[in-house]
């Protein structure tokens, strides 16, 4: 059984957080996030260490206690470090490129596939091969990271596809003829 919600949040330098109620405000030096938690765990500020407490002990709080800690988290690291996720293109003629804000990517279809980045995140291409996914809110970034992956998702027989930086596609081995 985890024990990540009885695990106390360190704030660095330059973050603040607010709380109005049950919602809670996080400002960094990146950006400002806020999320609304649930009453039933309650969130202790003291100096500059947040812990988190549940009212009872049943199997959705204990669940939501260790999700509501991560959460947190999340939004403290954002505000100050920020979330990154890299993909990579593996496939001959797939390649990505930056049109103003919309990513264009060629990935085998009879037509381009454009995204646009979303408010609070950043696009890159540091090569025609390489993806570049940033910004605050862990969620939005793999959000988007994941619905750039789907666009053409690696396949076992060649490995061609969108894949994460450093993810391992099984090889499968193709059909054999008498």
């Amino acid at each position: 059984m985890s024990r990540i919600g009885y695990k106390n949040v360190v704030l660095p330098d330059g973050v603040e957080v607010k709380r109005n109620g049950n919602t809670v405000t996080v400002k960094g030096q990146k950006g400002e996030l806020t999320r609304e938690f649930t009453d039933k765990i309650s969130m202790k500020i003291e100096g500059n260490v947040v812990s988190f407490d549940r009212s009872s002990d049943d199997s959705k709080t204990k669940a939501l206690h260790g999700t509501t800690r991560a959460n947190f988290h999340n939004m403290v690291v954002g505000v100050s470090e920020g979330f990154k996720k890299e993909l990579e293109l593996q496939g001959v003629g797939y390649r990505a490129q930056m049109k103003g804000q919309k990513l264009v990517l060629n990935v085998g279809y009879s037509h381009p596939v454009e995204f646009e980045a979303g408010e609070g995140l950043k696009l890159e291409t540091p090569s025609a091969t390489s993806i570049t996914v940033s910004g605050i809110s862990k969620q939005a970034v793999g959000d988007l990271a994941a619905r750039i992956r789907l666009t053409r998702a690696p396949e076992p027989y060649k490995g061609k596809g969108i894949r994460y930086v450093g993810e391992y596609v099984r090889r499968k081995e193709g059909k054999t003829g008498k």
